[in-house]
């Protein structure tokens, strides 16, 4: 029913995403992957959507791309897992790391995601081994961050908001100071993110 849907973002956070179309509010759950790519609240903004029906229930969810949305629907086919655990996977690994650890056979990765037991991660890894091999493999692009990147990257957006700096600019900077320093802790992303801000 719905492809996708294009119009201003009027408000996010790491589980829903407010996109206004024309008048229109829609309130889409997002996992925290996409989030962290959303752009400023007021920005113009391109979510790719699926509509979740079951009984009286009618969902959307949006996601950033294509790869996101594919495997959000797979992961909704496998018995035990609904749309609430399937974006609590997309958010907890990303892409790349989902698609190595079922053609790999290590349903352990999924094991640390809230709500995703030795059983339900062993069965992603079973059906879904067969079934991913037909999808598009995961972009060259950069990948969502982990759930740790994500947590160094809220720390030090807050940190450097708190020292004045406006928001999108924090956020850039501290995406910059993750990419290079290769992950590390809060201190040295802000540290390194308040060198880039004071570079005339």
């Amino acid at each position: 029913m719905y492809a996708y849907l294009q119009g201003e973002l009027v408000d996010a956070s790491a589980e829903d995403a407010v996109v206004e179309v024309n008048g229109v509010g829609y309130s889409l759950h997002i996992s925290g992957a996409s989030y962290h790519q959303l752009p400023e609240p007021g920005s113009a903004v391109r979510l790719l959507v699926h509509l979740y029906v079951k009984e009286d229930i009618l969902q959307l969810y949006g996601f950033i791309d294509e790869e996101e949305r594919q495997l959000f629907r797979l992961l909704l086919s496998i018995s035990g897992v609904g749309p609430k655990l399937a974006l609590a996977i997309l958010s907890g690994l990303h892409v790349r790391d989902i698609h190595e650890s079922i053609l790999s056979n290590m349903p352990e990765r999924f094991q640390g995601i809230s709500g995703v037991g030795k059983k339900t991660a062993a069965r992603i890894v079973l059906e879904l081994r067969d079934r991913i091999l037909k999808l598009h493999p995961p972009g060259t692009g950069k990948p969502p961050v982990s759930m740790t990147d994500k947590r160094v990257h809220d720390d030090a957006v807050s940190a450097l908001v708190t020292l004045g700096f406006p928001k999108a600019s924090a956020r850039n900077a501290v995406a910059a100071s993750i990419d290079a320093l290769g992950g590390s802790e809060v201190e040295d992303v802000v540290r390194e993110a308040l060198r880039a801000l004071q570079r005339p």
